[in-house]
């Protein structure tokens, strides 16, 4: 199974994106889903993630405040709407998803740019 991003894209500093996540053809309505990004030449950093719910949500230092994960428990997508972006916020973004309790995540997608211009 293959999660599928959308939404990424250039926005100047302090704008917004939002970014969305779905499985076509395949349900994760009970897997743990997050978003992770990775800037050239760095690791990939973790994001945020919401559980199976929705209602329980984690993010990482970097975008507290500023990025909203939800998830549509139905339809098994996620999204990240990203505001007040800034240029450190540029990356390629991934969408991945996790049985609860894992550590690790089982599917990705093949990921999003996101670039922000100062």
């Amino acid at each position: 199974a293959q999660l599928v991003e959308s939404g990424g894209g250039l926005v100047r500093t302090g704008g917004s994106l939002r970014l969305s996540c779905g499985a076509p053809g395949r349900a994760f309505s009970w897997y743990n889903m997050g978003w992770f990004r990775q800037a050239p030449g760095k690791e990939r950093e973790f994001v945020a993630v919401v559980d199976r719910t929705g209602s329980i949500k984690t993010y990482g230092d970097s975008v507290k405040g500023r990025f909203t994960i939800s998830r549509d428990v139905i339809k098994s997508a996620v999204s990240l709407q990203m505001n007040n972006l800034k240029p450190e916020d540029t990356g390629v973004y991934y969408c991945a998803a996790k049985p609860p309790g894992e550590k690790e995540y089982e599917y990705w997608g093949q990921g999003t740019q996101v670039t922000v211009s100062s």
